[in-house]
């Protein structure tokens, strides 16, 4: 097989992450305070948006899921994301709880070993030296870890580099019931959602600068511990 790993993405150390449901009309007006302030993703189009597709993998006793829901402290999610339907750039992803920390590891795989594992082909990882790719491959081999769950939205992305400040939109959740099929632009997606809200995150490394926090102070939100992932789960067995 072609070598898989084509660009290794820094490992990011731990950070705080926080979300929040906010409704879309504080959302537009945080985003005029923002604006100012705050610059777009070089990623993102001239909007500052782009939109993401993840593709969730958990074991065969949905730890994933079911930790979650438990509120346990450390825990591991593993995914593979792609950026405006596109396969140009894949990423596999593990993101780590640990406690009130996050912490994010990925490598660049391509789109062939990208649909082995889609197939729960674990042997497509045999001779990886990324140490992410071994322990995807051990999560397959002895935990069956499997693809589960499509998740869709749009992000409106703000960054700025003091502490490595990260404040996004995440917009118009869906997700793709009965389907792992992470490169089908045609597929039929529903929201998990009962409401219009949507979520606002917010990332930094070791605290987050007053004259942002200032800036956040007297938008209406609800603080919660958002899952995408389990959201999206809910119109899919838990078998």
């Amino acid at each position: 097989m072609e070598q898989a790993i084509t660009q290794k993405r820094q490992r990011l150390p731990e950070r705080h992450e926080k979300k929040y449901w906010i409704n879309q009309g504080d959302m537009l007006a945080l985003r005029q305070k923002l604006l100012p302030a705050l610059e777009h993703d070089e990623h993102a189009d001239k909007y500052g948006r782009y939109f993401i597709r993840s593709l969730y993998f958990d074991d065969a006793a949905n730890s994933a899921y079911y930790d979650k829901q438990d509120g346990v402290p450390e825990r591991d999610k593993y995914r593979i994301r792609i950026y405006n339907l596109s396969d140009r750039v894949i990423f596999l992803e593990r993101k780590r709880k640990m406690g009130n920390l996050i912490q994010k590891s990925s490598c660049r795989i391509s789109r062939e070993l990208t649909q082995a594992l889609i197939a729960g082909d674990a042997s497509a990882l045999l001779g990886m030296e990324d140490p992410l790719l071994k322990d995807m491959y051990f999560e397959m081999r002895h935990k069956l870890l499997r693809a589960k769950v499509l998740v869709d939205y749009t992000r409106e992305a703000y960054v700025h580099p003091i502490e490595n400040v990260r404040i996004t939109f995440d917009t118009q959740l869906a997700t793709c019931p009965g389907s792992v099929d992470l490169f089908n632009k045609n597929l039929l997606c529903v929201s998990p959602l009962d409401d219009a809200r949507e979520i606002l995150e917010i990332k930094y490394d070791r605290y987050l600068p007053d004259y942002i926090s200032s800036l956040l102070y007297d938008t209406p939100t609800e603080y919660c511990a958002i899952s995408k992932y389990v959201l999206c789960r809910r119109f899919e067995p838990l078998m």
